[in-house]
């Protein structure tokens, strides 16, 4: 019943004779007639929990329809096994089920003259056509409110965010472990992969696993260079289960111990990481986790002798300090609400991930060179303050090392 309380909850938000249409995400080539793994819209799932490619569902307060791929005995000896037509009402409580192969001529006659169409076309060639059947009515955005309600998460998606974030625990636990000097950065990326797949989930986004220098390259995701004896090694990497993500970086050092350079910096941002945890609560606003982690990391870098005072603090950290998580890593939500920074409410959960990023070419004091820090953790904000969904995942400096030198 979840879904289709999902959806009257947002039928109520919309005009009394709306008709939601949205469809799931088309399958995309890989390459020659090879596709990806298929994933399912994310706004779609949540309204319906249908997870086949080529469908599209019609909802309104009456009726709730739904186009998709009717059973194919050929088909499903390559590609495994279809709803279909006939079961498709009873799994999904749909009214009725149409064969996609249809949409052209039966989606029209669902709509009622009277009807306001909500609908959002994806940049694909199915969407246009949908967006082509819908040329002779008014169309809304469904985006704003539907979002607002993704952005709140319920019990049960806390509970499958929970999962994600154990799982994703675990498996930064074994490459603290694992590691060793001259290792491959994919050989320690193995490790995650190792453990999502047992547990039954995948990577929520590409994995990032930068030895030294490279961890001063935010989006750095090739993996492939040796792990150095002396260096630090930054994992950003988190599981999606169930459709839902986990999004977590700890940074440790490949020989299993921190110079006191290394210590000097990972400290600030830890400093930083709990002291914008810490302020989270119904009726902060959001940017107050960031507000504080520059507070903190500007002064620690002047401390140092590593910025003027008042000189800018984007030398050394360029990115905010946290976004919204849920079924997509930087999931949908506004931050602001009429030109102002909302409010934390109850449901929402956020990643909260300061940095430092020093590199050679910054020209400062050696000891510092490509030392590149960040930590990320998945908070869950509740009734009267916050929950660090990760918080069972190490992140002082000597509980590291303890981990990593422990017999």
């Amino acid at each position: 019943m979840i879904h289709q309380n999902r959806q009257k909850e947002l039928l109520s938000k919309l005009d009394d004779n709306a008709l939601i249409i949205i469809s799931t995400n088309p399958e995309q080539f890989r390459n020659g007639d090879v596709t990806f793994a298929f994933r399912p819209h994310s706004d779609f799932f949540y309204l319906t929990g249908f997870d086949e490619p080529e469908a599209v569902a019609v909802i309104s307060r009456s009726h709730y329809a739904m186009f998709l791929r009717d059973k194919d005995p050929a088909r499903e000896i390559w590609d495994g096994e279809r709803l279909g037509l006939e079961n498709a009402p009873a799994a999904l409580k749909l009214n009725k089920a149409f064969d996609i192969k249809t949409i052209n001529n039966q989606l029209s006659q669902l709509i009622n003259k009277n009807s306001v169409v909500y609908f959002d076309a994806k940049p694909c060639d199915f969407d246009t056509q949908i967006t082509n059947l819908l040329a002779k009515y008014t169309i809304k955005s469904l985006k704003e409110p539907l979002h607002e309600m993704r952005l709140i998460k319920d019990e049960s998606e806390i509970k499958t965010m929970q999962k994600a974030a154990d799982i994703s625990t675990i498996a930064h636990q074994h490459a603290m472990q694992y590691v060793t000097p001259g290792m491959l950065e994919c050989e320690l990326q193995s490790v995650f992969d190792a453990q999502f797949v047992k547990n039954k989930s995948e990577h929520a986004y590409t994995p990032i696993v930068a030895g030294g220098k490279n961890a001063c390259i935010l989006h750095y995701i090739k993996n492939n260079q040796v792990l150095i004896d002396g260096d630090l090694v930054l994992i950003d990497a988190g599981c999606e289960f169930d459709n839902y993500a986990s999004d977590i970086t700890r940074v440790f050092p490949v020989n299993g111990r921190f110079s006191d350079s290394q210590k000097s910096i990972y400290q600030i941002v830890l400093d930083a990481q709990l002291a914008a945890i810490e302020c989270i609560k119904p009726g902060v606003s959001v940017h107050e986790p960031h507000k504080i982690a520059c507070a903190i990391i500007q002064q620690g870098l002047e401390s140092l002798g590593l910025l003027a005072p008042g000189e800018p603090l984007s030398k050394f950290y360029m990115h905010g300090t946290g976004h919204w998580l849920g079924m997509d890593v930087h999931d949908v939500g506004t931050y602001q609400h009429n030109q102002q920074h909302r409010l934390f409410e109850k449901g929402m959960v956020i990643t909260v991930e300061p940095g430092i990023y020093i590199r050679k070419d910054d020209k400062i004091n050696p000891i510092y060179n490509d030392i590149g820090i960040r930590i990320e953790d998945d908070v869950l904000v509740t009734e009267t303050g916050h929950n660090v969904l990760t918080g069972n995942l190490i992140k002082t400096i000597n509980d590291i090392e303890a981990l990593m030198n422990k017999n």
